[in-house]
């Protein structure tokens, strides 16, 4: 068994892929996500890779463009304003069908905000991550540990469904230290073929071509029905999420990320005070877990989360009117407690007559 090392969030990001096999990465610095491209720009030239510090966050997601183009395994990371620069280049990605991660560490909005932790990118990452019909999968890690692995995972899907994906972090998140195992170092040669790819015929193919423009109505409609009948595929196939203390639950919390964590102490405050409360915890936000949620059967919900209510949504279009729906947030990089949270959960027991 690999031995456990303790690390920086940013930094098990970073070395995860690394381990992946990434080895082209463009970056542009910006706070709460620095560490990540620091740490990049250490190692990935000791492993025949590449780094580079593009002039801007737009040029950064054009050379991930590029670089995935030709079959490697590429990245980028920032934090919320610097993903919305990208939005543009990863649509493009999205409809050139190309595999990438894209790192969110997210920190307080809208505009420059603060450099504090917050999930106020999730209506973003889920539904607006650049013009046009498309989806991207989106994974929430909620510690260093799942941070690792979920970012070493990550590239396995982009390249099985040839799309990008999302790994939404948060500052809290990318900040903190913790223990964590490593994934092994990836072969790569023996990462997938990419048949499709940019990267020279050597006369024994034709040509391939990467490009997201297509200037047939009907052709256009056809790729996009092609791509959703494999988001359709990502829905069945993909979804995940941890439940915990479910089973015999009247009030379900539904928590992502660092929120799940305080959510989780909530819960356990909620148990030893005689409330039977539960916890959701979607690990992927695209696809969302719907029947996770919905099969819980509980008498409430609460979503709790680091912004003015955002999955919640989501969670009542799960539950579908079968059980009232309540949020509880801070915003702006302020963080809740879970006092604040178990005085939610006591107050929604109370309005069930627990």
């Amino acid at each position: 068994m690999s031995e456990k090392v303790l690390m920086k969030g940013n930094e098990a990001l970073a070395e995860a892929a690394m381990r992946a096999g990434c080895r082209y990465f463009f970056g542009y610095p910006i706070t709460p996500q620095t560490e990540l491209a620091a740490y990049m720009s250490k190692h990935m030239p000791k492993r025949d890779g590449v780094y580079l510090q593009a002039e801007s966050e737009v040029a950064a997601i054009n050379m991930v463009y590029g670089a995935a183009s030709c079959g490697v395994r590429a990245m980028t990371s920032s934090s919320s304003p610097g993903v919305s620069l990208k939005t543009e280049g990863i649509s493009y990605l999205a409809g050139a069908d190309l595999p990438a991660v894209i790192i969110n560490v997210q920190r307080g909005g809208p505009g420059l905000g603060s450099i504090q932790p917050s999930q106020a990118d999730y209506w973003q990452a889920t539904r607006a991550m650049g013009h046009g019909d498309f989806f991207l999968p989106v994974f929430a890690p909620s510690t260093v540990q799942e941070a690792a692995d979920l970012v070493y995972e990550a590239f396995d899907v982009a390249d099985r469904y040839r799309t990008p994906v999302v790994i939404l972090a948060d500052g809290m998140l990318g900040q903190m230290m913790e223990p964590v195992v490593l994934p092994p170092e990836r072969d790569l040669a023996d990462l997938p073929a990419k048949p499709w790819a940019t990267s020279g015929t050597h006369g024994e193919r034709a040509h391939n071509v990467t490009n997201s423009l297509c200037l047939d109505a009907r052709e256009l409609y056809e790729q996009n029905v092609e791509r959703f009948e494999r988001y359709a595929v990502i829905e069945r196939e993909e979804v995940r999420a941890e439940e915990y203390l479910t089973e015999d639950a009247d009030i379900v919390v539904v928590a992502f990320g660092a929120a799940a964590r305080i959510a989780r102490s909530a819960v356990n405050d909620a148990r030893a005070a005689g409330i039977k409360a539960g916890l959701v915890r979607p690990i992927t936000l695209w696809p969302f877990p719907a029947q996770a949620v919905r099969g819980c059967n509980a008498k409430a919900y609460l979503a709790v989360e680091m912004n003015m209510g955002q999955m919640v949504e989501d969670v009542r279009l799960a539950v579908e009117g079968a059980a009232p729906v309540a949020f509880f947030g801070r915003a702006g990089g302020v963080i809740p407690r879970p006092d604040e949270v178990l005085e939610q959960i006591a107050a929604l027991a109370e309005g069930i007559g627990e």
